[in-house]
């Protein structure tokens, strides 16, 4: 394991390009589009070397193979669950889209469209990878203490990632003895050898400080945009006896549905980050990045929290 340093998959999908224009990658779908878009702005707004690299999209509704799965059963912490396009996050397997999207040349980045940067994206684009095939940091808390690294921001080098075939993984995980989802999303099946480590400020989970170069909004229940929305993600569960709050969903799902009676988005604990994102947007629709049109019908689409145009009015 390095040490950190300072310093179309087919005719089906979207077209590959031959460039070598480093490009960083923001997986999304319908859902997350408006952190998307604020994501891709924060990217270009605060590099000095914008020119010098790409941002683009990558979207559920562009990937057939995951839209035909819908209500098959996938392997995740070794249970077998429906798949849903639905869900909120519905667009973590394409993680591992962007070195086919490269053909396998050049850097890329991939980062959760709930990322927003602080820092110079170009600083990670362009850093020493000492021979790693990719650089991430570790999961924090219990997870990472059992080895699982955050594959929601990456530094790829496409050339070394040549086994990542995005249609054909995507599609042992339906197959039960084949690809546990948490494994492949943890990096449990790469060679710990090739893995690179990243400071923690490139993909700071909550936290917000002079340090931090990328702010990570991870905790789904408290996304700033999010606060009173009804909840329409699947928490995590375990098999664990304790706490009960786990089979008290299990028992809510199997009586009502997946999101009924789930509840709804908190407020975030930290207000400097709520205003923080705010912020963005309200920058991002001076400078002509998002329009107050698209706010609006995020809103009416439940995407967007109600008072969302107050809030920036106010940063």
């Amino acid at each position: 394991m390095k040490s950190p340093t300072d310093g179309k998959l087919s005719h089906k999908y979207p077209a590959r390009r031959n460039s070598l224009k480093p490009t960083v990658f923001i997986h999304t779908n319908h859902k997350q589009m408006l952190g998307a878009l604020v994501s891709r702005y924060s990217l270009q707004k605060n590099s000095s070397h914008a020119d010098e690299f790409d941002v683009r999209f990558i979207e559920v509704k562009d990937y057939p193979c995951m839209l035909e799965r819908e209500g098959q059963r996938y392997r995740r912490d070794g249970e077998m669950r429906p798949w849903l396009n639905e869900d909120l996050q519905s667009f973590t397997p394409l993680r591992f889209a962007p070195p086919q999207l490269m053909n396998y040349q050049g850097r890329a980045v991939v980062m959760d469209p709930d990322i927003f940067a602080i820092g110079d994206i170009w600083e990670l684009l362009s850093r020493d990878m000492e021979g790693a095939a990719l650089m991430c940091r570790p999961k924090s808390g219990r997870k990472g203490r059992k080895g699982a690294f955050a594959s929601s921001v990456m530094l790829l080098d496409c050339a070394r990632l040549q086994h990542w075939k995005f249609e054909n993984d995507f599609a042992e995980m339906f197959e039960p003895v084949k690809r546990d989802y948490m494994d492949w999303v943890s990096l449990k099946l790469e060679d710990p050898a090739s893995i690179g480590l990243l400071e923690n400020e490139w993909n700071d989970f909550d936290t917000l400080t002079e340090k931090t170069k990328l702010l990570h909004n991870t905790k789904r229940k408290t996304q700033p945009w999010k606060t009173g929305l009804k909840i329409d993600y699947r928490p995590a569960d375990t098999f664990q006896l304790f706490p009960p709050r786990h089979w008290l969903r299990r028992a809510r799902r199997a009586l009502f549905g997946e999101y009924k009676f789930a509840g709804t988005y908190g407020a975030h604990p930290d207000p400097a980050q709520e205003k923080f994102f705010f912020g963005l947007v309200r920058d991002a629709l001076q400078d002509g990045a998002i329009s107050e049109a698209q706010l609006r019908e995020e809103i009416t689409r439940g995407h967007l929290r109600t008072d969302a145009l107050e809030l920036v009015a106010a940063a």
